[in-house]
């Protein structure tokens, strides 16, 4: 499951305020924050360009 980008992202949102909120479908998770946004996360994540594009809808400046 912790292959590619996924924990750099996770640690990445929890520091945005993000929290898991449950399985979506598939390998996906759903994540939200305090403002009601909700992320959608694949477990197997692994091109940089879908990381990245996760970390700029949840407002981070952080590019990996």
């Amino acid at each position: 499951m912790a292959e590619g980008f996924y924990l750099a992202v996770v640690k990445e949102l929890k520091a945005l305020g993000f929290s898991y909120i449950g399985n979506a479908k598939g390998s996906h998770e759903k994540w939200v924050d305090a403002a009601g946004r909700t992320l959608i996360v694949p477990n197997n994540l692994k091109s940089r360009h879908t990381a990245n594009g996760i970390l700029r809808d949840a407002g981070s400046k952080l590019h990996l």
